[in-house]
């Protein structure tokens, strides 16, 4: 089982990256019909209250790693993939913010499909004169 103290040993957002990637199981089965089990879960104000956790625990950095502000749609990732029963019995792990991780959207994608080449672009700094033209 994966978790957020094994994850923030890993101090580059590649290294948190490779602990968390599915290897990309693309076309699995999850909800289908049931996919309504985890819209309503998403909706709780349970869940929101753990989503509120994790983005200010991680202060809405992608992975958690300080320098990769998310300047879009905070997505918080369940570390380990949420199975059908997990909802029908209520798993209470879906709420711990030791599962959960603040993602961008490019870094969602790149989990689930493990491709890295999803990741974010990192942030080229900025200097005085970089944007003369000759």
């Amino acid at each position: 089982m994966l978790t957020y103290e094994e994850l923030i040993k890993r101090d580059t957002l590649i290294g948190r990256f490779r602990y968390l990637v599915l290897g990309g199981e693309l076309g699995i089965a999850t909800f289908g019909f049931d996919r309504h089990l985890n819209q309503t879960f998403y909706a709780s104000h349970a869940w929101k209250q753990a989503r509120d956790i994790a983005i200010i625990r991680d202060n809405g950095c992608d992975l958690g790693v300080p320098g990769h502000e998310i300047h879009d749609r905070i997505l918080v990732h369940h570390m380990n993939p949420i199975k059908i029963k997990d909802l029908t019995h209520f798993n209470e792990d879906l709420l711990n913010p030791d599962y959960l991780i603040c993602v961008s959207t490019r870094t969602h994608n790149a989990i689930h499909f493990g491709d890295e080449r999803q990741l974010p672009e990192p942030m080229i700094e900025r200097r005085p004169g970089d944007t003369t033209l000759w």
